[in-house]
């Protein structure tokens, strides 16, 4: 049976912990991954921290997240007597963008509305991923990790170390009217783009646009000729079948109208006709309507009602015996535009198209002919119309610019005071802001790049060049403070963010995480207590060695009143039954619930 673990009640002392709107886990199953053999965690929001003796396996949790949002598969990682699986519940709202991409791929929510990811990898390195129940390719998962995750370790710094990203981090810091700057920016680029490109294409390709053109030209003229209707062919067929029956049909009218009303026409040819229905009907209206019975006056009335009828579908009988054409010559018209029309179905129409697939088709075809268009007047116009674009462009790309460099000083001195905070007081934060006017790009003209210099006479360096493991960590937990509440991402993974950090400093990172965790879910990694102390939820990684397989075994456990403040007091000095090291740690635990008050 798997290990379970559980998120226990929280002490009346410690501040509940935000929930975040966008979504975050609830649930993590990590199988045959490094030493963890089977362990199920329950996790709750807010911070939670995992700790645990060097060497446990703390850092796999991490490893299972990154591997279950679409990470790198490592084979190493993989137990050699099997498969290693990670699982996950991820619950969020109806709104979150996750559920349509998630149904594109086919995926379906759980009976309780989470959704299931989950993903394995085996020991050749062979790996799978699967969505709401559904197998699916792993750029999938990663693609809504973009949404989801953030991981932030020594080893994998992605987001920060990427220029993009960083220039997104800037324009988000710069604030909503730049940002709605920027998207008429990328709106006007593409424009700008697609006028350069069909300009392009039709000075490249000019023949062969022309002899396109030509042949559109063409096709238009032969049905122009012709000039269909539209629904013609189907009005066509039935004149057709008209004037070629056109004796029988008068004889089905007449006889069918004499039937009705009689030999209107007062020649009874020397004999006596059947009764016709009027002259029955108006009988049997005459015979009722003299009665005092209510109801054979009203069946009286609905006799003279029928009368009506009857002489009315008499009248359109005589009329379409007055219109029944049986001219051969009108036939043979009829039938010559029939075989005209069929000819453009034939040519212009696809299979069972008929008349509207060659209307159709010259729509699309006057439509490209704008496209295809060559002459000196349709270039010129063109060109007019992509230097206008480019002088939007421009104009656009350098207020985006402008508002880059307003906003650089401001968030790099914000880094910076938050820097100063976690042992980097030192550390100077900047951007460097290049911009190329020449060659406006899909997201403006600079090169946007944060530096660090992380002590005084250092230059300053690219971020994820000029930093170390754990400096890098810490400008990402800077950045991310700045951004509390903001970032879309519901859940953030920090990996030993504290490496190198102690006293004064583990207690302001613990406090920044707990600032972070309002609005997100955060996980950390840790091996302070200062920073542990500030947790809504606390892990414990144990290992011991299982002499039955003859491998090591790692469980992992949530730990609550005195077992975490054994568990602070191993984490401070080593020994988790010392009465000093858990005075300490009670200690800690009350600064720090003080702490998240004062917050």
């Amino acid at each position: 049976m798997p290990a379970r673990t559980t998120t226990p009640e929280r002490p009346a002392s410690r501040p509940p912990a935000a929930r975040p709107a966008a979504g975050r886990l609830t649930e993590l199953r990590i199988r045959g991954l490094g030493a963890i053999d089977d362990v199920t965690l329950d996790l709750g929001g807010g911070l939670t921290v995992v700790s645990g003796e060097t060497g446990a396996g703390k850092t796999m949790v991490v490893t299972g997240l990154t591997l279950l949002f679409g990470g790198r598969a490592d084979a190493g990682r993989v137990r050699a007597d099997g498969r290693a699986g990670v699982e996950g519940r991820l619950l969020l709202p109806q709104d979150s963008p996750v559920w349509g991409r998630a149904a594109d791929a086919g995926a379906v929510a759980d009976e309780d509305g989470s959704l299931i990811l989950a993903r394995t990898v085996s020991a050749e390195g062979r790996s799978r991923a699967f969505l709401g129940g559904r197998s699916v390719p792993v750029g999938v998962v990663a693609e809504l990790a973009e949404g989801l995750l953030a991981v932030h370790g020594q080893t994998d710094q992605l987001r920060l170390s990427r220029p993009a990203e960083q220039r997104r981090a800037l324009d988000r810091y710069a604030g909503a009217a730049h940002l709605a700057l920027l998207e008429r920016y990328r709106e006007a680029h593409q424009r700008w783009r697609q006028l350069a490109a069909d300009l392009e294409r039709r000075h490249t390709q000019t023949r062969e646009l022309a002899q396109a053109a030509d042949v559109l030209r063409s096709g238009l003229e032969d049905i122009a000729a012709v000039g269909p209707e539209p629904g013609e062919d189907s009005a066509l067929d039935t004149q057709a079948k008209r004037l070629s029956d056109a004796d029988a049909l008068r004889a089905a009218a007449d006889e069918a109208r004499t039937a009705l009303v009689g030999d209107v026409t007062g020649d009874l040819g020397g004999g006596d006709l059947p009764q016709d229905a009027t002259v029955a009907l108006a009988t049997a209206e005459r015979a009722l309507a003299g009665s005092d019975d209510p109801a054979l006056v009203l069946l009286a009335q609905d006799l003279a009602d029928a009368v009506a009828v009857v002489s009315d579908v008499a009248a359109q009988l005589a009329g379409y015996v007055a219109d029944l054409d049986a001219d051969p010559g009108r036939l043979a018209e009829v039938l010559d535009r029939r075989a005209a029309i069929t000819a453009l179905v034939r040519k212009y129409a696809g299979p069972g198209e008929g008349l509207a697939g060659v209307l159709a088709w010259v729509e699309d075809a006057e439509r490209r002919l704008s496209d295809l268009d060559v002459s000196d007047e349709a270039l010129e116009s063109l060109t007019a119309a992509r230097d206008a674009a480019r002088a939007e462009v421009d104009g656009f790309a350098a207020q985006i610019s402008a508002g880059r460099r307003a906003a650089a000083d401001g968030f790099a001195a914000e880094v910076g005071a938050e820097l100063a905070g976690l042992a980097m007081k030192s550390a100077r934060v900047s951007f460097s802001v290049d911009s190329h006017p020449d060659a406006p790009g899909a997201d403006g003209i600079d090169e946007v790049a944060l530096l660090l210099a992380p002590h005084p006479g250092a230059p300053p360096r690219p971020v994820h060049k000029g930093a170390s493991g754990g400096e890098l960590s810490r400008v990402m937990l800077a950045i991310e403070v700045v951004f509390a509440g903001a970032d879309p991402v519901p859940v953030m993974v920090f990996d030993e963010v504290d490496a190198g950090v102690g006293g004064q400093a583990a207690g302001e990172i613990g406090r920044r995480l707990a600032r972070l965790a309002r609005d997100h879910q955060v996980v950390v990694v840790t091996h302070l207590a200062q920073v542990a102390a500030f947790a809504d939820n606390h892990l414990v990684v144990d290992k011991s060695p299982d002499a039955g397989a003859g491998v090591t075994a790692t469980d992992i456990r949530a730990v609550d009143g005195e077992d975490r403040v054994r568990e602070l007091a191993r984490m401070l000095s080593g020994l988790a039954d010392s009465d000093t090291g858990q005075a300490h740690a009670r200690e800690l635990l009350a600064v720090a619930a003080g702490a998240r008050r004062e917050e």
